[in-house]
């Protein structure tokens, strides 16, 4: 145990653990172990969720809005991974731009701007009204639908594509060789090696669609879903319902957890492995034949960049309250938003940047421990650095806000909590980045070096930490991207005063001042925008799968 102690890589492996223990696992502990406790006249809330009709129409609508997404996301993103794979035409590379649109464009602006559009008072509503044609409801279960899949398709064609690109198309070759035709060959070579690719990105849109928040509760309206219902709970007007905020969130973490389980075992138990060789180079499509499949993949864009384009009109025009005038062009949103009310953004910069620089830290330590230095201590520290994808944001900031309001540690009210909730909520995302580099790099190096003299700590930061850069690099802006844009967690743990640049876009939608949430909107929208635009032609880090 003394020569552990003298091991600089246990005691960071100890140190790692207990900071996962704290902040990860003792609030996830004080969840369920609420979820058990009796309720409102006696009942546990587990008896309360099966009884009452709201919360098990909760746990229905959920799997199912889950199950219908997954299946439109999958429909949309695997045929236009093929044709972004196989087929050359005009225009194609616009399509590379669609992993960006998922990383700049956040979930509550994706709700707002399609609210813009199609919701009652949505400019295309409005002009179908002028010619007496009445459209339906854009909230409910077809917005829901349609904005969530628009959001997670990509997440589907990114993981395909890397798939399709991957398989050696030699192997076709070889079929066809023996007489069978070309769609018979994708079916019995091709789809079964890249089907657990498509399956693993289907399993992770369901889970995304399960903890979402933001889309959840814009447009959910009369639907009762598990991630709304969690946090009305925290926050209702007649006082919270702990143990029913925890139950939901119990509920919640038992389903994604099941989802990733399977995707984990899908991947872990494929059959068939896929042959690095050489790909299928892209056919070029002329003619008549090019104008199907041009214009599937020009509306698929379209539709993605709608968000983009309606957030950059909305905040340029001009407003009297929720009502907004199209075509009357003003700087007067933007001008609010940076000389009267810039508290949000000065939030969201402190709060991001102070997240995203210890989640660096800990990733660049966490993914050298369990990649190279592995010990008694890292198959955990492995396993837990994995857990916040099971935990929804509204769960985690419930949970850190049950530990730590109040006792030993009191971060709640504080700007602490925050960061807090950014770190954990994102912290895989930086580990998984940050590691990527240490499976090629050769433990000879290091080994080298320690023989020459040199100790491991020093070792490290001279031999392997300027190896590792890159993959550091890219892990900041993908860490940064998605905590400036984190809603789901903050909005449970912040105080006033403390509003950050989606939140303040949430409360503004709430409000109808949908002007002034684009001004913002555009804002939050540069500000993730601007370090991938460096990063990519700056610094030639490659972010994206597509190409």
């Amino acid at each position: 145990m003394t020569r552990h102690f003298k091991d600089v890589w246990f005691v960071l492996s100890a140190a790692t653990l207990a900071l996962f223990a704290l902040f990860l696992l003792y609030p996830l502990l004080n969840v369920l172990s609420a979820s058990l406790s009796a309720g409102t006249g006696g009942q546990s809330g587990w008896a309360t969720l099966v009884n009452d009709p709201r919360y098990s129409s909760a746990v229905t609508n959920t799997l199912l809005l889950g199950a219908i997404v997954t299946v439109t996301s999958t429909l949309i993103g695997v045929p236009l991974a093929f044709v972004a794979a196989r087929f050359s035409f005009h225009g194609k590379a616009l399509i590379a731009l669609l992993p960006m649109t998922t990383l700049i464009v956040p979930e509550v602006i994706a709700a707002q701007t399609w609210l813009m559009i199609l919701g009652n008072n949505g400019f295309v509503t409005r002009a179908f009204a002028d010619w007496g044609i009445r459209l339906p409801s854009f909230y409910g279960w077809f917005g829901l639908i349609t904005v969530m899949t628009f959001v997670y398709y990509t997440y589907v064609y990114i993981g395909t594509l890397a798939a399709i690109k991957g398989f050696d198309s030699q192997l076709e070759e070889a079929s066809q060789s023996l007489g069978v035709p070309p769609g018979r060959t994708l079916l019995k070579v091709m789809v079964p090696v890249v089907a657990p690719s498509i399956l693993a990105s289907a399993l992770l849109v369901f889970t995304l669609v399960v903890g979402n928040f933001a889309v959840a509760t814009i447009l959910g309206q009369r639907v009762y879903l598990l991630s709304v219902l969690t946090y009305q709970s925290f926050v209702s007007e007649v006082g919270t319902n702990p143990v029913m905020q925890s139950t939901l969130a119990s509920v919640s973490i038992g389903i994604v957890a099941c989802a990733l389980f399977a995707q984990r075992w899908i991947v872990s138990r494929g059959r068939y492995e896929i042959v690095q060789g050489r790909g299928a180079k892209p056919q070029p499509l002329a003619g008549l034949a090019t104008l199907p499949i041009a214009l599937g993949a020009a509306l698929i864009m379209i539709v993605s960049l709608l968000p983009l384009v309606t957030i950059v009109a909305g905040a340029f025009t001009r407003a009297r309250g929720p009502v907004m005038r199209w075509g009357e062009w003003t700087t007067a949103n933007l001008e609010r938003v940076f000389l009267s009310a810039p508290d949000p953004i000065v939030n969201t910069l402190i709060f991001a940047g102070i997240a995203t620089v210890l989640s660096l830290l800990i990733s660049t330590v966490v993914g050298f421990l369990v990649v190279k230095k592995r010990n008694a201590l890292t198959p955990s520290i492995d396993y837990l650095s994995a857990l916040p994808l099971a935990l929804s944001g509204t769960v985690l900031g419930i949970g850190l806000m049950i530990s730590f309001n109040g006792g030993f540690l009191p971060l709640a009210g504080t700007g602490a909590i925050i960061v807090v909730a950014y770190l954990i909520r994102r912290l895989p995302f930086g580990i998984r980045n940050a590691s990527s580099t240490l499976y090629n790099i050769p433990n000879s190096i290091e080994d080298a070096s320690i023989s020459l003299g040199v100790p491991p700590l020093r070792t490290f930061f001279k031999v392997v930490f300027p190896l590792m850069l890159p993959s550091i690099a890219a892990a900041a802006v993908l860490v940064w991207t998605t905590t400036v844009a984190e809603l789901s967690a903050s909005v449970v743990v912040y105080s006033a005063g403390q509003e950050t640049m989606p939140i303040q876009i949430f409360r503004l939608i709430d409000s109808n001042l949908m002007a002034q949430a684009s001004a913002y909107g555009l804002v939050l929208v540069g500000v993730i925008l601007i370090p991938i635009l460096i990063a990519t032609t700056v610094f030639k880090i490659d972010l994206f799968a597509a190409k």
